[in-house]
């Protein structure tokens, strides 16, 4: 039997505590691409069945999901950048969009204070992160 590892590290994403269930996955999706795509060293290894069969690496630690209010959000977003952590971000303004083009220049188009964040995600040392999702709730 294994023991459960211990990570420095800490994966979470908050989001807003009022989306639809279709939006909470959706948008828990897309931010969670901006940690992989960043952060290499948070994938894992390509798993393979009994068969030989190849599939997918995942990330190699738990992604742990929050849920908070706008004003959880912007403040979580604030102390992520005080930390040096790079949050990757969802506002509602992308829900209206349908592609990555579209969807960089409606955020490229909103002042910082103006964006309706219904969504983060951080990655870094677990005491950061922790500090980063202060006040959320794990989600439901």
């Amino acid at each position: 039997m294994t023991h459960p590892r211990r990570f420095d590290t800490k994966i979470a994403v908050l989001l807003r505590d009022d989306l639809l269930a279709w939006q909470r996955l959706n948008v828990t999706a897309f931010l969670i691409s901006g940690i992989a795509s960043t952060h290499g060293e948070v994938i894992g290894k390509a798993y393979t069945d009994a068969d030989g069969l190849t599939y997918l690496p995942m990330f190699r630690q738990p992604v742990l999901v929050f849920a908070g209010d706008p004003e959880t959000l912007a403040a979580a977003r604030g102390r992520a950048l005080q930390r040096g952590l790079a949050p990757a971000i969802f506002t509602s303004d992308l829900f209206l969009t349908s592609n990555d083009e579209d969807n960089r220049a409606a955020v490229q188009a909103t002042r910082t204070d103006r964006l309706d964040l219904v969504g983060l995600a951080v990655y870094g040392p677990k005491n950061a992160v922790d500090k980063v999702v202060k006040g959320a709730v794990l989600h439901p």
